[in-house]
């Protein structure tokens, strides 16, 4: 009977010794989860931000739907380069645009139909090279908007600004027709296409 007693007392004490390290196990899996959330909604917000393209300003290489990783801690780091694909509040719109950097603070620009001079030399813009061959071959120009002109007269980059340009240079409002772009508007560089998936990959920048 004793005997009993004492094993019964001793089953006890192992379940209650595995009822608490059950309950320690749970409560280490929901801090792990709570600390997981904590994460990504500071990477989401604080780093990182998704954009939507819209519209057709920067085809073929983005299209109205692509949703893009937009870098927002890069800029804090370094200011933007040539080349690369950056979003940008624009206040006058009210929202926010994907453009390419084709010059920054110091530099003069120049367009000239399918020509763009930066500093007197042509750039090199392998992206659309294939779409102004392709308009060439009809016979046309794939640029209809020249820099300066009537919207901005001032050929040189401002100190704190960049300038930049649509890849779909006849279809794009950008520094030629709304200015050079602060450095405080900009919101990040475009790093990701997670996207529809059949376009997801990295952004050459």
């Amino acid at each position: 009977m004793q005997q009993d007693t004492q094993q019964d007392a001793f089953e006890k004490k192992e379940a209650k010794k595995t009822d608490k390290k059950k309950k320690n196990e749970l409560v280490e899996w929901l801090k792990a989860l709570l600390i997981a959330l904590v994460l990504v909604f500071l990477i989401r917000w604080f780093l990182f931000k998704p954009f939507v393209v819209q519209g057709p300003s920067m085809e073929p290489n983005f299209v109205t739907g692509q949703k893009v990783i937009v870098n927002e801690i890069l800029y804090d780091i370094r200011k933007p380069e040539r080349g690369e694909v950056v979003v940008f509040h624009v206040p006058s719109e009210g929202r926010d645009f994907i453009k390419r950097v084709i010059a920054v603070a110091g530099d003069t620009v120049k367009v000239e139909g399918d020509k763009v001079y930066v500093n007197g030399q042509p750039a090199n813009e392998p992206y659309i090279q294939e779409a102004v061959d392709q308009a060439h071959a009809e016979g046309i120009l794939y640029n209809n908007t020249d820099f300066p002109n009537a919207y901005v007269k001032e050929e040189k980059v401002p100190e704190g600004h960049v300038f930049v340009m649509g890849d779909n240079r006849s279809n794009s409002t950008d520094s030629r027709m709304i200015g050079y772009i602060p450095l405080e508007d900009v919101v990040g560089r475009a790093d990701l296409i997670f996207w529809p998936p059949k376009d997801i990959g990295l952004i050459d920048n």
